[in-house]
């Protein structure tokens, strides 16, 4: 009997002497996380403030140019639930190695890009390991914290460092841009990610928790080929036009394929997205509510930025540092929704309410004229948008990751990312197709020739896709309103983490 207690003893003793040496490793791990999805979340923004500056240097045209940004999240969206799954099913640390390595080979291809081709494959290669990367990233964490409240510490920091991300990158990129060229938007990758697979060698030890399970190829054939349609006949309509087959029958066929996918998920036997995540009421709407603020915020970036450089005169730096207020409003709200409203009165009132105020804020942005001032007719509108997409982004993504079984972690987070780049993907092609016609509409029957018209013709487009943005954050209130659950989400102790962005 006392051998027994001496054992015991001894075994508490090593584990209290382990335990601060794997809570330090848990927090390095942390780190090395944040550092990988900082990379992917830069290069949401990065490229936007450069890509005036690559398409003047590469010489393709104003139809082309949403083509750098929906690449990328065409691979991004249709891959992230295949990524997620591989993370499940092979370990989290060789899908986050090899998400790593590739997104920086990716980067550098795209930085040494000769011409338009070589620098939307190169984007398209991004996509595809960041569908990979994002989902290892995110499930890695759900993994590595167990203790409730380190759980809450480590995702509040790791949500405070992946919102700061789109500021870092929107200033990085300016700077970039200015000091030497865009390519450097691009090659900076290579030196983020060194760091970030250095870590994750060391740190990380392989897990599977879906082990048992096999790989669902004829869902993923659907739902990526689905997915591809889906987007690529709204980026054709700005090409072609409504009426083409290219526009409506990739549209159709998009819609066919994801009806399939969904009908095949409740038959297969180990499914890529097992419904059960989708069956909760208040998860299926922070989606669709992810899907919206993806399609109406990708939007204000891509058309501001074009408006502050070209119309306002804005270096790309000084591009970068206006949408600092804006990044700020959302930080800030971010943790006042997350932290304080969302515990207290739940997300009935605060995801309608961040959705009405986005939607304020972007119509409020539609007084842009040639001769506007920043100060006046874009800093406060940008403050309020902000604002309004704190109250939504966060608590919706808390909402849709949280409460899932362990095994399904990895394609939970995909399915958020995937929704976010879905609705990326969509809002850029389908506002891009909305602002040219505009901007062809106004050019009808007045002298395209005067650099006046011209001027009014491009401000005609981006305050026809603000309008269309206000919608669709007006459009999202109403619809989370009408699918959220009154009162505080319940949380259960046993399933996986919440998961801040």
């Amino acid at each position: 009997m006392p051998e027994k207690t001496l054992a015991e003893d001894a075994r508490t003793g090593a584990a209290a002497k382990a335990e601060p040496a794997a809570s330090a490793k848990r927090w390095w791990i942390l780190a090395v996380v944040a550092v990988a999805q900082l990379m992917v979340v830069l290069d949401a923004t990065i490229v936007n403030i450069a890509l005036p500056s690559a398409q003047a240097d590469l010489g393709f045209s104003d139809g082309n140019r949403q083509w750098i940004v929906t690449a990328y999240a065409l691979a991004f969206a249709s891959l992230l639930l295949l990524g997620g799954r591989t993370a499940d099913l092979f370990g989290r640390k060789p899908a986050f190695l090899v998400g790593v390595v590739g997104f920086a080979a990716a980067s550098a291809l795209g930085g040494a890009a000769n011409g338009f081709g070589m620098l939307v494959t190169a984007r398209t290669l991004q996509g595809a390991f960041g569908a990979l990367l994002a989902p290892a990233a995110l499930s890695l964490l759900n993994t590595t914290f167990t203790d409730a409240r380190e759980r809450a510490r480590a995702f509040s920091v790791y949500g405070a460092i992946a919102g700061a991300g789109g500021a870092v990158g929107l200033l990085l990129g300016g700077l970039l841009t200015d000091a030497f060229d865009w390519r450097w938007t691009l090659y900076v990758n290579v030196a983020i990610a060194f760091v970030a697979f250095a870590g994750g060698w060391i740190l990380l030890t392989n897990h599977r928790d879906a082990a048992g399970s096999k790989l669902d190829v004829p869902g993923t054939v659907l739902v990526a080929t689905g997915l591809f349609s889906l987007v690529y006949g709204f980026s054709n309509a700005e090409t072609h036009d409504w009426g083409s087959p290219l526009t409506w029958g990739f549209l159709i066929m998009g819609g066919l394929l994801l009806t399939a996918f969904v009908w095949w998920q409740t038959r297969a036997e180990h499914p890529l997205l097992p419904l059960r995540i989708l069956l909760d009421r208040d998860r299926a709407a922070s989606f669709l509510a992810v899907l919206i603020t993806g399609a109406g915020m990708f939007g204000v970036f891509l058309f501001l930025t074009y408006y502050l450089q070209l119309n306002l005169g804005f270096s790309p730096t000084k591009t970068g540092v206006a949408f600092l207020p804006m990044i700020g409003a959302l930080m800030v709200t971010a943790q006042l929704g997350t932290t304080v409203l969302l515990p207290r009165i739940g997300p009935k009132a605060i995801i309608p309410l961040g959705f009405a105020v986005a939607a304020v804020g972007m119509a409020w942005l539609t007084g842009i004229g040639v001769g506007s001032h920043y100060m006046s007719a874009v800093l406060p509108q940008v403050v309020v948008i902000g604002v309004g997409l704190g109250l939504v982004m966060p608590p919706a993504m808390q909402l849709a990751t949280g409460g899932v079984a362990a095994e399904d972690a990895g394609v939970a987070s995909a399915t958020v990312n995937a929704m976010q780049q879905v609705g990326g993907s969509i809002g850029t092609a389908l506002l891009n197709t909305l602002a040219a016609s505009a901007a062809t509409d106004y050019l009808s029957g007045r002298d395209a020739t005067s650099k006046l018209v011209q001027a009014q013709a491009t401000i005609e487009s981006y305050t026809t896709a603000f309008w269309w943005s206000a919608g669709l954050f007006a459009a999202g209130a109403l619809i989370a309103f009408a699918l959220y659950r009154r009162g505080v989400p319940q949380q259960d102790a046993t399933a996986a983490p919440v998961v801040h962005m």
